[in-house]
């Protein structure tokens, strides 16, 4: 039996990361059937059902989808539109309605919602925010990077603890944390373009060192996003900064990896201009999200063993992730996260997979004509 759906619903929770203590490795599934272990390719009329039928998607964001879809119909949100074509619009069920996105709604939190809100008015010139997306559609990552990472930004302390478990002793203090950060947009110092972090972690290393974990978050991106026009420095950057095996090859330069590679090279020039002594590029994706990991598992093959005072590489999955903010304590906050984005057991509930009639007690088919006896002819013989 899966859990009813509305039991991590923590929209009245007095904050989100002040949780007791609980000891490591808590569990964040409900239903205690640990975890699902692959998605199912989810039927058109469930999708249509649930109004969240988009042809394009492939198996992992159709889930994806409708797993918001079902998170929006737990709260009661109004169903937000899609553009469609010739101008048409249509409801979807992975979004809310505008008057709902200006309420914060897209987050877990008001807390979150607060600050997202300071984000979005106080950003890096030329960060690329999307309104829209940010505030209406429940299946981007760039809410997800809020829920995510929104209450350590409010909390150093707690940011220090989840950070310190993620990668043991790099970083003994975090000092800061930066959403869709760059250096300098269309500095030559740097890249010269647009290319950015989701987030950026500033800190200090246990010898004082100046260090930063460079972060970019999938939920149900695949990687193959349109290419974007590279600039002439990174022919420059990638041969000198020792971080690839063949820093020529046209591969780094195309889908899945090329924001990966953009994003090693931006992160070396802050290390290469003296802005931190330090960093580490992280890449988070929910574990079912084959594209993604895919493209981690392809930029890793390109990347040189890494030498002093270069960056070295770490992809972690969603799910271990928000583990480690179960893990720190903020149980409250790692459980909103669970079942808003990684509770794929809610998506088998949906299936209507109960054992059909004619079981028997252990929940298999009862034959049609007995398997031994007389009753039944042997194989070979006529019927």
């Amino acid at each position: 039996m899966v859990a009813n759906r509305n039991t991590w619903m923590t929209s009245t929770a007095p904050s989100p990361i002040a949780d007791t203590h609980v000891p490591p490795h808590t569990t964040l599934d409900p239903s205690g059937l640990g975890s699902i272990p692959a998605l199912p390719f989810v039927p058109e009329a469930l999708l249509r059902h649930h109004r969240a039928f988009i042809p394009t998607d492939n198996r992992f964001r159709a889930a994806a989808r409708l797993l918001q879809a079902l998170w929006r119909e737990d709260r009661n949100l109004p169903i937000g539109v899609h553009p469609g074509k010739e101008g048409k619009t249509r409801r979807l069920g992975s979004s809310i309605a505008m008057s709902a996105g200006m309420t914060g709604a897209n987050f877990i939190h008001p807390a979150i919602a607060r600050l997202a809100k300071r984000e979005l008015i106080y950003r890096e010139a030329g960060a690329a925010y999307d309104d829209n997306r940010l505030l209406t559609n429940l299946l981007s990552s760039q809410p997800l990077v809020f829920n995510l990472f929104g209450p350590l930004k409010l909390d150093l302390a707690t940011a220090t603890a989840v950070f310190d478990a993620l990668a043991p002793g790099f970083m003994s203090e975090v000092t800061e944390i930066l959403f869709e950060h760059s250096p300098g947009r269309g500095d030559l110092r740097f890249s010269g373009d647009g290319t950015a972090f989701d987030l950026l972690v500033r800190g200090i290393g246990p010898a004082g060192q100046r260090r930063f974990i460079a972060i970019e978050v999938k939920y149900s991106e695949s990687g193959h996003e349109p290419l974007p026009r590279f600039s002439g420095r990174y022919n420059e950057i990638a041969p000198g900064s020792g971080l690839f095996i063949d820093a020529a090859n046209p591969a780094l330069r195309a889908n899945p990896v090329q924001q990966l590679f953009r994003q090693m090279c931006l992160a070396n020039t802050m290390i290469e201009t003296g802005l931190y002594d330090e960093g580490l590029h992280l890449f988070i994706a929910p574990a079912l999200n084959t594209p993604a990991q895919n493209a981690a598992t392809s930029f890793v093959r390109h990347l040189a063993s890494p030498q002093d005072g270069k960056v070295p590489f770490m992809a972690v999955t969603l799910e271990r992730f928000i583990e480690i903010l179960a893990d720190v304590g903020t149980t409250g906050h790692a459980r909103a996260l669970h079942r808003r984005y990684c509770d794929w057991w809610l998506i088998d509930g949906e299936l209507n997979l109960e054992e059909p009639s004619g079981c028997d007690d252990a929940g298999f088919m009862k034959p049609e004509i007995p398997l031994t006896g007389e009753a039944g002819p042997e194989v070979g013989q006529a019927a």
